[in-house]
């Protein structure tokens, strides 16, 4: 699928990818008057969705980052953006991230759809939304990639998808992140990984939390925790299993990805333009900046280049 990629212009006081990065998550605050809802999942463990309302025959479901929550700056711009332009939105919580634990042993992963699955099935139960669309963010935008690519027959409300940032192929993007140039990030992520990992041996004392001291790497703590938690035989497995680089051909809806060249999550196999090329479904955007999940914008309105980008997209006028 072809289209004239809308080009993003960073803002001159941000020039450099790192920049990007971090500005709008340390200094963009939005207030967004969400309406909670506890969902119960099959297995007797619970997920936390977010509500904005506004009796619209339109949604759109929102899937966050690593370590991320619906309360993050990237996620409010966003559904700011859309419930202004008579959209209904659904912001999810993974499993662990609305700030309690979740009740299972098994937390969430890059690969997680049968909850994003839950998610969309709670949305068209409701009979309400003659249109469902998918947004999602870095991890979450790999969630919905590969839930779009694997499944066999997709609810006939879904209308169209947009995702940035996307870590599409996983084993490679988890060296990128891992490199010195991006030791803040990857701290930061373990600190918080480690973290929920203490909070859950203290329900289940079986979990072994000795093995934390010696992990230095996302790699590692996928290696020790993510993959085994859930069902992979290692990190490479769990890498393998759950890049939606490996789904994208069988993808049907219309479908954008946005990423930006000097992204210092991304790794090379993350842009893969030419394999892309011809899709009849999806298209692939690469900007020459934005950072990670970053694509600022200082304009009257406060909308970002992001969300101003998926509007246009899933709602042109």
């Amino acid at each position: 699928m072809q289209q004239a990629p809308e080009q993003y212009i960073s803002p001159s006081l941000l020039f450099n990818a790192h920049l990007q990065t971090i500005y709008p998550s340390l200094f963009r605050k939005i207030e967004v008057p969400w309406l909670r809802e506890r969902v119960t999942t099959p297995d007797s463990d619970f997920l936390d969705i977010d509500w904005l309302k506004g009796n619209s025959k339109k949604l759109v479901i929102i899937s966050h980052g690593l370590e991320g929550n619906s309360r993050r700056a990237y996620v409010s711009g966003m559904a700011n953006a859309f419930y202004k332009n008579g959209f209904d939105v659904l912001a999810w919580n993974y499993r662990g991230c609305s700030e309690e634990l979740n009740r299972q042993l098994r937390f969430y992963h890059s690969g997680a759809t049968d909850d994003l699955a839950q998610v969309i099935d709670k949305a068209i139960a409701l009979s309400r939304y003659d249109e469902i669309n998918l947004v999602g963010f870095s991890l979450g935008g790999n969630i919905t990639l590969k839930y779009l690519g694997e499944q066999t027959k997709l609810p006939l409300s879904l209308n169209k998808a947009v995702v940035f940032s996307v870590p599409l192929h996983l084993h490679a993007s988890c060296i990128q992140i891992s490199r010195p140039s991006n030791w803040i990030y990857s701290q930061r992520f373990l600190r918080s990984l480690k973290k929920k990992i203490e909070g859950k041996a203290k329900i289940y004392p079986e979990l072994d939390v000795e093995k934390l001291k010696k992990i230095n790497s996302i790699l590692e703590f996928d290696d020790q925790y993510t993959a085994p938690l859930h069902g992979f035989r290692d990190a490479i497995d769990y890498y393998t299993q759950c890049s939606s680089i490996h789904f994208l051909s069988t993808i049907k809806i219309p479908t954008l990805i946005v990423s930006a060249w000097n992204d210092p999550f991304l790794s090379k196999e993350c842009f893969p333009i030419e394999k892309l090329r011809g899709h009849p479904s999806v298209i692939f955007e690469a900007t020459k900046h934005g950072g990670h999940c970053g694509f600022t914008s200082f304009n009257e309105n406060g909308v970002y280049w992001s969300e101003q980008r998926a509007l246009n997209f899933i709602n042109p006028s």
